[in-house]
């Protein structure tokens, strides 16, 4: 498939690496050593450029594109090259508009400019920080099936029940009905067997009901309830989103920012906040105003750095807090999650990036059991995907013991047409109109009809 990418940022970037190993992609930036950068390190064209002019798509070669994907800067760029791609032919269009006084215009750009999709990264990060906040014992959480499913991640401490537990003996100790379906030890990624051991430390992803992952954590000793009261640092448009989504689940929130004229303005749009003007990294101030007494704490200023120390002094003056930090540079994310520093981190070019890829492999399925979700974990070494079964799927009705799966292929679960929840055994078979969540080591997996040898 041949694929446009305008913006050569972060974004942009880890578009480029994971589309362009099965596809043909062009990156269209107005700077130049961000396009030879990127030619020097992928099999990819480079037009140097605005990528919202005519003339620079034609260059391009936009007419013979299927998707152009606009990861500019800026939102009316973004809007414009969609636009322009269009008229060239371009069936497929993404962008990423992150102005919230777009959002209340989304439905009419995609209806009217024909926009595939529109991303705002601000506002599914956020979601995504509200999905852990409602589960804190996990340090994320993804759902399937419209949330009849979920996946978790969560790693094992030094004293947990699990420490030393056969996966085959893992339902006859604790009697709940989840499945572990990868586990990332040391460096390694495991899709792992009944005969796989458990260790401390391991950081493991489970399927099951959200019923069943509670009492899955009660067992562990490890459950929290949902977060009542939360304090966001970084009063952003994140935090906008955010509050916005936490309020409306019924939990206080308080805002802590150094700028005064953003606090006024968050005060405005938020009137059921308590919104600070102080220093987020101050610990007597976390002091003051309650860190101690607070449920979750969430770090999402504009620095990295600072989101990480904040994240790890709110943690130290309160044990029982869930720390969640925005952190979007990899190789600082890689340094928390190696030492355990802060319960769950966020990014939203990873949050981007994984929506944007779910749409090309939606686009990319051959067939009509399509790629519904797709959840990237262990660094994106592991995917898991939600594919709806059609009725030409030739496996319906047959034993899942008598498939033989790909190697790196779980069936990791199951959800019939009316909303049971099915955690896979041998005897188990699939139904038309399922959904089935698949978790493999393929990154490049866009088919249920793909998972047999």
């Amino acid at each position: 498939m041949r694929i446009i990418i305008v913006g050569a940022g972060k974004v942009g970037l880890a578009l480029t690496q994971q589309l362009s190993v099965e596809n043909r992609v062009t990156v269209i930036d107005q700077n130049s050593q961000l396009i030879d950068n990127i030619i020097n390190i992928y099999d990819v064209m480079g037009v140097c450029g605005n990528g919202a002019s005519y003339e620079v798509q034609k260059e391009a070669e936009a007419e013979k594109a299927e998707l152009l994907i606009a990861t500019a800067s800026s939102d009316e760029i973004n809007i414009l090259a969609c636009l322009v791609a269009k008229k060239l032919g371009v069936e497929h269009t993404i962008a990423r508009i992150r102005n919230p006084e777009y959002e209340t215009q989304l439905r009419f750009m995609r209806e009217e400019l024909g926009l595939s999709m529109a991303i705002n990264p601000e506002k599914a990060t956020a979601r995504e920080v509200a999905r852990v906040l409602r589960f804190p014992a996990a340090m994320k959480l993804e759902s399937f099936s419209k949330g009849r499913l979920e996946l978790v991640e969560y790693r094992l401490s030094e004293n947990s029940a699990l420490d030393g537990m056969l996966l085959a003996d893992l339902y006859r100790n604790i009697r709940v009905r989840v499945l572990i379906c990868a586990v990332a030890r040391k460096g390694e990624t495991i899709i792992p067997t009944g005969e796989f051991v458990l260790h401390a430390g391991d950081k493991i992803y489970l399927t099951a009901s959200p019923e069943q992952l509670s009492q899955f954590f009660r067992h562990l000793g490890v459950f929290r309830s949902r977060a009542s009261s939360v304090m966001i640092v970084g009063a952003s448009k994140m935090c906008y989103y955010l509050a916005s989504e936490l309020l409306e689940m019924g939990m206080s929130v308080k805002i802590i920012d150094q700028n005064e004229q953003r606090c006024v303005q968050m005060g405005e749009m938020l009137p059921r906040a308590l919104v600070i003007v102080g220093d987020g990294t101050n610990s007597e101030l976390l002091h003051e105003e309650g860190i101690e007494q607070t449920d979750a704490f969430v770090a999402i200023t504009g620095l990295d750095e600072a989101n990480i120390l904040m994240s790890m002094s709110a943690a130290k003056q309160s044990g029982d807090c869930k720390v969640v930090a925005k952190i979007n540079r990899k190789p600082l994310v890689d340094l928390v999650s190696a030492e355990h520093m802060i319960d769950s981190v966020v990014s939203a070019a990873s949050v981007t990036t994984e929506l944007i890829v779910q749409y090309v492999r939606a686009m990319q399925s051959a067939s009509g059991a399509k790629v519904k979700t797709l959840h990237r974990l262990v660094d994106g070494a592991v995917e898991a995907l939600e594919f709806g079964v059609s009725a030409d799927v030739p496996f319906i009705g047959v034993p899942l013991k008598d498939l033989t799966l790909r190697s790196g292929i779980l069936l990791a679960g199951i959800v019939r047409q009316s909303g049971q929840i099915v955690i896979p055994s041998g005897n188990d078979v699939l139904h038309e109109n399922d959904d089935v969540i698949v978790v493999t080591t393929d990154t490049t997996l866009q088919d249920i009809h793909d998972i047999l040898q």
